[in-house]
């Protein structure tokens, strides 16, 4: 079977819409989505709106637990938490509640969008520098808490990336679908950059000598997602959008 996976679509429809163009002309029969899906200054409902086309398997990201966990005072203090809660109304907000944190597609497949213990911690990347190096060995094996799984998606950095274990499993970031950099404070300041704005997913299939993943760079009409992000007052966004580069 050929597997699309995909992550991080931040209410990048335009985006989205090429992944899935792209995935399907590459046939793939099954996509998963590892979450971080509406949060974002362009099109929260309109994304909704085309996963809801197509048989997507979902689980929820960090983002997406914060759009349904949102208190009154941070709706009122943040501007794109306001409109991307606002935009898409109560039926999508609902299916956001129903999606699971991670997920064991089969015996060999499982998701989780950061960690399988944790929505917030990067998996394979330390970012104490400021900007992303892949973890040791032995601190990724940790963070799996136990996870067995050959082959293992996450997604939350951002970044496009296969890491190969002593275990024999396979890690496989699949990069983002609408945000290809940002700069972020937390835990320490540091950029996620892919360097162009090209939109990302990966395809994955396993065959008699293992699973082989090909990392994809879609090419679609960013200045469409960047417009919607300067319209909402969120220039670093059309930034990010824009250069694949951190500020």
């Amino acid at each position: 079977m050929r597997i699309a996976a995909f992550s991080d679509i931040h209410s990048n429809v335009f985006a989205l819409e090429a992944v899935i163009s792209d995935a399907k002309h590459r046939g793939a029969e099954m996509m998963l989505n590892l979450g971080d899906i509406f949060y974002g200054p362009i099109a929260p409902r309109a994304t909704y709106e085309l996963l809801m086309e197509h048989d997507i398997t979902t689980i929820r990201g960090n983002q997406d637990r914060q759009i349904y966990e949102v208190t009154p005072a941070e709706i009122a203090s943040i501007p794109t938490m306001r409109f991307a809660v606002n935009d898409l109304g109560e039926e999508p907000v609902a299916w956001l509640k129903s999606l699971p944190f991670d997920m064991q597609v089969t015996d060999e497949i499982y998701l989780c969008h950061g960690t399988p213990a944790d929505d917030q911690v990067y998996l394979l990347e330390d970012v104490e520098t400021g900007y992303p190096h892949v973890r040791k060995e032995k601190e990724i094996t940790g963070l799996l808490s136990g996870q067995s799984s050959e082959l293992v998606l996450c997604g939350h950095t951002h970044v496009s990336r296969t890491v190969s274990l002593g275990s024999g499993q396979l890690i496989v970031n699949p990069g983002s679908v609408g945000l290809p950099a940002y700069t972020d404070d937390l835990p320490v300041v540091h950029s996620m950059q892919s360097h162009c704005p090209h939109a990302s997913y990966a395809i994955l299939e396993k065959r008699r000598t293992g699973w082989t993943v090909l990392h994809i760079k879609v090419a679609y009409d960013f200045q469409r997602a960047a417009k919607e992000c300067t319209k909402r007052h969120r220039p670093d966004w059309a930034h990010f959008i824009t250069t694949g580069r951190g500020i």
